[in-house]
């Protein structure tokens, strides 16, 4: 489909982006590679987290490139944050003070929703009371701006959603069919070669706060090969963790895309999928 369209497909998957996660992300294999141009998989080393804005400046440069090549961009992938960043822009928050920063992450974490209530009630009212990531985030930028997140996130910029002509799809399949799904797929990862993915990780001694270090599988394989788990009960682990997050990217694109986006429920067969293709199409064909 993508070379009869001239489709280049373009990664959204925040773990994909990483090339030390190949495996465990899922990340298109040789062949796939080859049946199609692909951009953005793997070209990030762990050591360095990849924002949604810095993700989406990627993103531009890849479409506008893609355009005025005169094919057609194909973005693929569940991360929300980083397909709304690109379509809807991102607030232009003011980097924030090393030593707001610094003070707030030494600081109790009820402390600091204390804190954020007196300062920014409405972040507060919002953000569930254990979100210490976000409640820290809201606190930083009203502390080293002086203004409310909310009021920044008002003034959203460089979102390309306007300029493009977007042809949606959304898959929502059957639950019951999607979690079995995630425990063959992560069973799949161990025989491709996932434990040695997670080793190779361990022995870079990376600061285990990194997004390749928290994706999902890292930490449950890294238990079983630091000896505190078996690896059955590391691989249940993992499929747990993985029906979790596709249970949370389930419940996001069915009520966070505009309503007018085509969702597909049904697990597609051949005659669903060329119907779903064909709304990508430029000619409105599955061919």
């Amino acid at each position: 489909m993508a070379q009869q369209i001239g489709g280049v497909i373009v990664n959204a998957d925040s773990a994909q982006i990483y090339r030390d996660l190949r495996v465990l992300s899922a990340a298109p294999d040789e062949v796939e590679l080859k049946a199609a141009d692909h951009r953005l998989y793997g070209v990030r080393d762990g050591a360095l987290p990849c924002s949604a804005a810095e993700w989406a400046a990627l993103a531009r440069r890849e479409i506008a490139a893609i355009h005025a090549s005169g094919r057609t961009p194909i973005l693929a992938g569940g991360t929300g944050l980083y397909l709304r960043t690109l379509l809807e822009g991102i607030a232009p928050v003011p980097p924030i003070a090393a030593e707001v920063r610094a003070r707030v992450r030494a600081t109790p974490a009820d402390e600091n929703r204390a804190k954020l209530q007196a300062l920014d009630a409405e972040a507060s009212a919002r953000l569930s009371p254990n979100d210490t990531a976000r409640i820290n985030r809201a606190l930083e930028v009203v502390l080293s701006t002086g203004r409310p997140l909310a009021e920044w996130q008002s003034e959203r910029e460089g979102g390309i959603a306007g300029a493009v002509e977007l042809r949606p799809i959304v898959l929502l399949p059957p639950r019951k069919w999607l979690y079995a799904r995630c425990d063959e797929r992560f069973a799949h990862m161990i025989d491709r070669g996932a434990v040695a993915e997670v080793e190779a990780l361990l022995a870079r001694n990376l600061n285990p706060d990194l997004p390749v270090m928290r994706a999902i599988g890292v930490p449950e394989l890294s238990l079983y090969l630091l000896g505190e788990r078996s690896l059955d009960e590391a691989i249940a682990a993992g499929q747990q963790a993985t029906r979790r997050y596709a249970k949370r990217q389930y419940t996001w694109f069915a009520h966070q895309p505009p309503p007018e986006w085509p969702r597909f429920r049904e697990a597609l067969d051949v005659e669903r999928l060329g119907e779903a293709l064909a709304l990508v199409s430029p000619d409105g064909r599955s061919g």
